[in-house]
């Protein structure tokens, strides 16, 4: 299972915002910061464009919020996780 991780990164005198999404394998997507959109959606571009440069298709993602960030995995039945009571369940 992949993860990807968004993150704001403010301006810089010689960059504007803009949110990168990586992988634990190094991999990385910088894109800008549209402003006409709200931070989740600027969040959900940068992860779909890391998705498509990787080449995968036939998923959906879902979203998670994080302290810096989001995280994204792919919805999978099959990694779904039934919670009944304190018993945990697949």
């Amino acid at each position: 299972m992949k993860a990807i991780l968004t993150k704001y990164h403010g301006p810089t005198d010689s960059r504007g915002s803009r949110i990168s999404a990586t992988d634990m394998d190094g991999h990385k997507v910088t894109v800008p910061y549209d402003h006409s959109l709200s931070s989740e959606e600027n969040h959900d571009k940068a992860a779909l464009r890391f998705h498509q440069q990787m080449g995968w298709t036939g998923h959906n993602l879902m979203r998670g919020s994080l302290p810096k960030g989001n995280v994204y995995t792919f919805e999978a039945a099959c990694n779904r996780l039934s919670v009944k009571g304190a018993e945990v369940t697949k």
